[in-house]
């Protein structure tokens, strides 16, 4: 009988019921051995940041310049530009409702109980700092872009396998058994309750967000093509709740294309422009990903403005682009900017990542409703354009 596969998200929140139930009877020293794998698994997590910024930033901005085309440009640009915008936008919600609704506190301050230390630790040096990796990225994509040679690119091609792999077979099987550590540690210090009510809160937000931004995208495009803008979001319904199910714009690609083309986008330009987005758009991810940081930093006591976040927001968008392709690849591309450029700490990714996987489904359906609009705009601009590079269908990813 085969065993049917339960999803990652089931299994974060598996692992945060039983980090609270064991936090109410595990002995001391049983809980200590999960805080020593937690200190080794955050060692290794630092150092794979830097890699998987070189090992997809790099490829990703080197072959969108390779292929170089006016509608490749205008559709990264237009993606690009949703990405920041939608981050913006979480920012101002944020940062307007957060503080009424959440309580600042350090994470790290005991109300109760106490922190579960670990028996050792192993400290495993990053090869690099993240913003060397990212300028690293930069330069290398750019530079292949513009080159004629493959040799180099291949071998970057070929490094984002290795990377991929690393976080598909080790990151991804063990993140469940990390967050388990974070809610027994939190239970155990008496941290549990206000992080959890907190958590309530920020997911109803962010739903609330996501409907406004796809209402906002949508009265944009009907604004460019002359159309009922509820009407436009009503025939990208199907796509929304296929993404809900899969969470993985891969899987969601022949419904989203689907109900583009009886939008009336072209076949030409929807084939060209539905599969490409599933890789760079990523406003539904930029979203939540900018709610959740604010909402950590506000229950963390740590000072922020729209300096810091304007900042973070403009790389985000960059960086998300080159999420590997497993479930939650975007928080993992983006734990590198949260550290060196918000000041989070372990503890602070290990929220984050849990938070934000609890609403992948959500951030994926916006994504790839929001390709619909994007996809609408191109095809306006380029009414008569077949598109001028073919789509590598093997880039797309789960966000």
């Amino acid at each position: 009988m085969k065993i049917p596969k339960i999803n990652l998200l089931f299994k974060i929140l598996i692992a945060i019921a039983l980090g609270i139930l064991a936090g109410q009877f595990f002995p001391v020293w049983l809980g200590r051995i999960f805080a020593t794998f937690n200190s080794i698994f955050s060692q290794f997590l630092g150092f794979l940041i830097p890699l998987i910024i070189v090992g997809f930033v790099a490829p990703a901005i080197a072959d969108i310049g390779h292929k170089a085309g006016k509608m490749l440009l205008a559709t990264a640009a237009l993606a690009y530009a949703a990405t920041t915008l939608s981050g913006f936008l979480s920012f101002s919600v944020g940062d307007t409702f957060f503080p009424e609704m959440i309580s600042p506190r350090t994470l790290g301050e005991v109300e109760e109980g106490h922190d579960l230390s670990p028996f050792f630790t192993v400290e495993i040096p990053a090869l690099m700092t993240v913003m060397t990796a990212l300028v690293l990225a930069f330069t290398l994509g750019i530079c292949l872009a513009y080159m004629k040679g493959e040799t180099f690119k291949n071998l970057l091609t070929e490094f984002r396998e290795i990377v991929s792999r690393t976080i598909a077979k080790v990151i991804i099987p063990l993140l469940p058994l990390y967050i388990f550590g974070i809610f027994l540690n939190m239970t155990v210090s008496g941290q549990v309750a206000t992080v959890l009510a907190a958590f309530a809160k920020i997911i109803l937000v962010i739903f609330g967000m996501h409907i406004f931004l796809l209402v906002f995208q949508y009265a944009i495009a009907a604004i460019v093509v002359k159309r009922n803008p509820f009407k436009l979001l009503y025939t990208m319904l199907p796509a929304y709740f296929t993404a809900l199910g899969t969470q993985s714009s891969a899987a969601t690609i022949p419904v989203t294309l689907r109900q583009a083309i009886k939008m009336g986008v072209s076949e030409d330009v929807a084939g060209f422009v539905i599969p490409l987005c599933a890789t760079i758009h990523m406003s539904g991810s930029a979203m939540k990903m900018v709610a959740c940081a604010i909402a950590i930093m506000i229950m963390e006591g740590i000072p922020y403005d729209a300096s810091m976040f304007s900042g973070f927001i403009l790389m985000l968008g960059i960086t998300i682009i080159a999420a590997p392709g497993v479930p939650g690849g975007a928080i993992m591309a983006s734990l590198g900017l949260l550290a060196s450029m918000l000041g989070f700490t372990e503890a602070d990714q290990a929220l984050m990542i849990a938070l934000y996987i609890a609403m992948d489904s959500f951030g994926t359906a916006c994504n790839v409703t929001g390709d619909g609009f994007i996809a609408l705009i191109i095809d306006k601009c380029f009414p008569s354009h077949s598109p001028e590079a073919n789509h590598d269908s093997q880039t797309i990813i789960n966000d």
